[in-house]
């Protein structure tokens, strides 16, 4: 078996685990609360909001910014070329019926690249403010599984490919 078909076969078998799990109401709404706060608006706000308070302003907003913009381009390239279909498409989460895809493909997540881009900008930028920042982006990427959104598999790329992208863009316009 290849490495990509084991990996298939591995997320199909976690998607059909989601598709019979009934979560509680209070998983439901963090679940939808994380992807809402994955949708970017947030990461902009707190970017602008942490940078703010520091003398470094328009330079952590720059590397958050950039980090953003080669994300959308990968992430844009990456569903375009691999074209990997949702799960949500195969089955919907009877939890989750009314939460809509942003976009046709699966690979890889956009909410979780970005996320993790900013994330690394920022928990680079203040070290402090790490773990926190990390914990958000890895509930974000999570809750892209539970919705039925994304495989495992595509949460997982899109938090490896946005924590180098951010950490690229740090490197580039702060360190």
């Amino acid at each position: 078996m290849s490495v990509i078909a084991y990996v298939q076969a591995s997320d199909v078998r976690i998607a059909e685990r989601l598709w019979r799990w009934r979560p509680g109401r209070l998983v439901r709404l963090v679940a939808i609360l994380a992807t809402r706060l994955g949708d970017g608006w947030a990461w902009a706000f707190a970017a602008l909001v942490l940078a703010c308070g520091d003398g470094r302003c328009l330079e952590v907003l720059a590397a958050a910014s950039l980090a953003v913009l080669v994300a959308n381009v990968v992430q844009v390239a990456l569903k375009r070329g691999v074209r990997r279909q949702r799960p949500c498409v195969i089955q919907r989460h009877p939890s989750f019926p009314r939460v809509q895809p942003p976009d046709r493909f699966s690979f890889p997540s956009g909410h979780t690249l970005n996320a993790f881009a900013v994330t690394l900008v920022l928990a680079l930028e203040w070290p402090h403010l790490a773990l926190p920042l990390l914990a958000v982006a890895a509930v974000i990427g999570a809750s892209r599984v539970v919705l039925g959104m994304h495989y495992t598999s595509d949460v997982l790329a899109g938090a490896l490919i946005g924590a180098s992208l951010g950490i690229a863009a740090w490197g580039a316009l702060l360190a």
